[in-house]
């Protein structure tokens, strides 16, 4: 473990953005858990997020979504951790309060072009999670962030743009933050 004090990190942002793999390599290097809320609620549904969708609709989800999130808080709270949520986990204003008061959240950003590639060079994004709207992928890509980088901005204490920044260049920078914090 570093020696250093530092608050849980939370990750917000659309898919594609680097939530997962940042939050992983942040876990492993600091030597504390490391959750991603899509797949806790695929293992403790026992199906994938697009099944969710398809057979319980998006209400339903975003239930299990804010429950989920609230569990992995309350259960960690007195322990620092990582947290990478979906990226939707900011559209109920209880979960947004719940990630600013748990820890620095961080909100992970990428044009919607470098998110389309991502995506499309994701194997498991295609399958494991459904579109959203009707419009082209890259279409509901530029729709849903207008949408939601006003909450994204709400909740967050930082911006890190990562189009351009390798993983490594992320995680250092977000540690030396800390430590200086």
């Amino acid at each position: 473990m570093l020696s250093f004090t530092m608050n849980s990190l939370i990750f917000i942002g659309y898919r594609g953005t680097g939530k997962t793999s940042i939050a992983r390599k942040l876990g492993e290097q600091l030597q504390i858990p490391v959750f991603d809320s899509d797949s806790e609620i695929e293992r403790r549904a026992g199906k994938s997020i697009a099944d969710i969708f398809a057979q319980n609709g998006e209400a339903e989800f975003r239930n299990i979504e804010e429950s989920t999130i609230a569990e992995i808080l309350q259960q960690n709270e007195s322990n620092p951790f990582v947290l990478a949520t979906g990226g939707g986990a900011i559209l109920r204003p209880e979960t947004r309060r719940r990630l600013k008061n748990a820890g620095h959240v961080i909100w992970l950003t990428a044009t919607p072009e470098t998110i389309f590639q991502r995506i499309q060079l994701d194997p498991a994004s295609g399958t494991m999670r459904p579109n959203l709207t009707s419009l082209t992928p890259l279409e509901e890509i530029i729709a849903l962030l207008e949408k939601r980088n006003p909450l994204y901005s709400e909740t967050a204490r930082e911006i890190i743009e990562t189009d351009s920044l390798p993983i490594n260049e992320i995680t250092n920078r977000i540690l030396s933050d800390n430590r200086q914090s």
